[in-house]
């Protein structure tokens, strides 16, 4: 894998993850970005980093966050645009970005600008009952009093939800990668490898 990682340094890749809560997404994206030499980007992350950096929309989002909003598009957007356009070549493993078709839009059009696309968007996939089994168990070993089987299971109905359309707007692009999350850590980077141009 690291030979890949060397011979494409110079090469544009935008890969997505997407996973419903409990399919090991964050262990996985780690390990795919180091083994692919891309840079995570997760909007968590940035809207913290603006924050506490004082830009411009960085203080945008603290005053909608402050009084209790979700964050607008155009913010998360402008933001996901400030790290596309500091890399050269674009090379990034997005989390948690796009979440929505209008997102993935405006995800699309910024690559256009930057003469690239989205090299592949990986679904992890999973069944929901050994994924409410695996966090209940998780919570249990956190002491995670609040993820009782009543919000596990909204969580996971509030992804479906949201990640529904995202997912047949990528099929509709011949970019979606379905990979089977269930496995060891290692079956499953095997599998997201096999996927992977």
């Amino acid at each position: 894998m690291a030979d890949h990682a060397t011979t494409s340094a110079n090469t544009p890749e935008i890969v997505l993850l997407m996973g419903p809560p409990g399919a090991g997404k964050g262990t996985q994206a780690t390990a795919l970005a180091e083994a692919r030499g891309l840079t995570p980007l997760s909007t968590g992350t940035m809207l913290r980093d603006h924050v506490a950096r004082g830009t411009e929309l960085g203080q945008r989002a603290k005053a909608i966050m402050d009084a209790g909003d979700l964050v607008p598009d155009d913010v998360i957007v402008g933001m996901v645009r400030a790290e596309l356009e500091a890399a050269d070549p674009p090379r990034f493993l997005l989390d948690g970005f796009p979440r929505t078709p209008a997102q993935a839009a405006a995800l699309d059009a910024m690559l256009a600008e930057l003469g690239t696309q989205v090299t592949a968007a990986i679904a992890l996939e999973a069944d929901d009952e050994e994924l409410v089994q695996r966090l209940l168990k998780r919570a249990e070993l956190e002491g995670r009093s609040d993820d009782n089987e009543t919000t596990v299971r909204n969580r996971m109905e509030v992804y479906r939800q949201q990640t529904q359309p995202l997912l047949e707007y990528y099929e509709g692009r011949g970019a979606l990668k379905r990979v089977d999350g269930i496995g060891s850590i290692e079956e499953i980077q095997a599998r997201i490898r096999e996927v992977l141009p």
